[in-house]
């Protein structure tokens, strides 16, 4: 029997890769339909009731008529669009968190949801340390300076220069698969590692208060939940060691920005660098685009060649399981899995 599955990619996570990955990892027949999102061209959102999709429930819809299985990255799984979709059973997120999917109502509707945990491991670890350099050793101010004709000798005075990660403490909020690659990196660096995640079961872990009042670098890797949203704030900043660097490439949630402006206003904080920002795109008249000694990216700590290559195989090995009957890897809605 034919499985019909919709690859509903984007222009990072393309229909093509989930295409490879679904014919190499899935046994049978597959018939693949295809329909393309415009994320990253265009912004993600809210869609109805879930976060971070793109606003496609009209085309979602129809292109799903007849289809058992989807896969994509950024579709919207919202009660809309499952009430519309009676042939569904099965519905492959890319990523390394479901958010885009209403789990409560795929539950009720008998429809699996599954995801991509660690896709981006790799990648955002090393966007991590590239962050933590370029903040330490003011590479993009120093290359705009350049850029524009201008050298500035002055920036090899001692209050202009950065500390060595060679002996420093770095602290690292959070544990999971990117924070133990940042730690492992790190180790080649000569640093010592502090860890706080009160989610995992680390001999020598430490408080978040001794974290911060120990580090000269702060990095996050903590997921934003109701627990952990704003839990580095003008306080928690206060406590870190004057010159130090905080780098968040985790979630805007985690992070009091205007505090962390003005602690980069005030030369508490050395330098700062943020991949993720509390509202995207960062809205015209933001403080962000004119406080001083802070980096920014455009929330691509996650984009490589292979994090798109392993997120559309990690679904499409779900896709397979599946298909063979056995338990799902990555199931998101375990009272589906449990049914």
């Amino acid at each position: 029997m034919t499985l019909r599955v919709l690859a509903a990619g984007d222009h990072f996570v393309q229909n093509r890769l989930f295409a490879d990955a679904l014919r190499r990892e899935v046994p049978g027949e597959v018939e693949i339909r295809e329909l393309t999102l415009p994320w990253p061209v265009v912004p993600f959102g809210r869609v109805g009731e879930v976060d971070e999709a793109s606003d496609v429930e009209d085309e979602l819809i129809e292109a799903l008529r007849g289809v058992e299985v989807c896969v994509t990255q950024m579709a919207p799984l919202t009660r809309r669009v499952l009430s519309a979709s009676p042939d569904l059973r099965l519905f492959g997120v890319s990523r390394g968190g479901p958010v885009n999917a209403n789990l409560e109502a795929a539950t009720e509707a008998g429809v699996a949801v599954t995801f991509a945990p660690g896709r981006n491991a790799v990648a955002t670890a090393e966007h991590t340390l590239a962050m933590l350099l370029a903040a330490t050793r003011r590479i993009p101010t120093t290359h705009a300076d350049l850029a524009t004709g201008v050298w500035r000798g002055d920036y090899y005075r001692y209050e202009m220069v950065g500390p060595e990660l060679d002996g420093s403490t770095v602290g690292l909020v959070g544990y999971g698969a990117i924070g133990r690659r940042v730690s492992r990196m790190l180790a080649g660096f000569g640093a010592r590692v502090l860890v706080h995640d009160p989610y995992v079961d680390l001999p020598g872990k430490v408080s978040l208060d001794e974290l911060l009042t120990r580090s000269r670098f702060v990095s996050l890797h903590a997921r934003a939940t109701p627990e952990t949203t704003g839990m580095i704030g003008a306080a928690e900043i206060a406590r870190m060691p004057a010159g130090s660097v905080l780098v968040n490439c985790a979630r805007g949630a985690l992070l009091d920005y205007d505090a962390m402006c003005d602690a980069l206003e005030s030369g508490h904080l050395f330098g700062a660098a943020v991949d993720v920002f509390p509202e995207e795109p960062i809205p015209d008249g933001s403080r962000l685009l004119t406080t001083p000694n802070l980096v920014m990216t455009p929330h691509l700590a996650g984009a490589s060649k292979e994090t798109a290559i392993k997120a559309a195989r990690i679904v499409s090995a779900d896709v397979a399981r599946y298909v063979r009957g056995e338990p799902l890897a990555h199931c998101a809605n375990p009272a589906f899995a449990a049914s």
